[in-house]
């Protein structure tokens, strides 16, 4: 599969944003070096984080790992196709409230924002190294965080399958259809507000 070409505004963005976007044919034979993996998570660690309280945390389910069969098995119907085929999947966390000891979780308020910041750095650092990052949330949360031994104060939240571009021969034709489709995002003018909600600002139209 080809590298797929920026679509609208994205073509006048900085590299990595600039080619980023979310396959979901996978080459489900490519494997993902610590380093890698350590470095992608180095990424989220470095993200902005409200009073440095840092409550992202990821559970890495490597291909063929135990944590990765514990992931597959939840995965919805939609997902259960292409997830599995990732090189890795990270499974992104967010600590709500404090733990056993009363440690953590002081800014549960913005604990979720600071965990998509996390992930969106990974994210971003894994285009950065000529690999892609589909981020999704179709997978029973419950179960995989009792299976994965997740604890109640942290909240499951998505999953980054990240991997290289695989052979659309080599998976069903919904999949391969998906891989086609336009990718639209709302105008300027309805998300970025001047004066006062309602009112686009200035240059939304530029």
């Amino acid at each position: 599969m080809s590298e797929r070409e920026p679509e609208g505004s994205q073509a006048g963005l900085a590299e990595p944003m600039r080619s980023r976007w979310s396959p979901s044919v996978f080459d489900d034979t490519h494997e993902l070096s610590p380093d890698e993996l350590r470095l992608m998570l180095t990424a989220a660690q470095w993200a902005p984080s409200c009073g440095n309280a840092q409550p992202a945390a990821f559970v890495v389910c490597e291909r063929g790992s135990a944590s990765h069969a514990v992931l597959v098995r939840h995965l919805s119907r939609g997902n259960a196709g292409w997830v599995p085929r990732a090189s890795a999947v990270f499974v992104v966390t967010a600590q709500v409230a404090p733990d056993e000891e009363g440690e953590g979780g002081y800014k549960p308020f913005h604990a979720e924002y600071d965990a998509g910041q996390a992930a969106a750095h990974l994210t971003l650092q894994a285009r950065a190294m000529g690999l892609h990052a589909h981020q999704f949330a179709g997978f029973d949360k419950e179960a995989l965080a009792a299976g994965l031994g997740v604890p109640a104060y942290v909240k499951v939240m998505a999953g980054i399958a990240v991997g290289v571009l695989g052979d659309p021969a080599d998976v069903p034709e919904r999949d391969r259809e998906r891989e086609g489709r336009a990718r639209r995002r709302r105008p300027l003018r309805e998300t970025a507000h001047g004066a006062r909600w309602g009112v686009p600002w200035r240059g939304a139209d530029g």
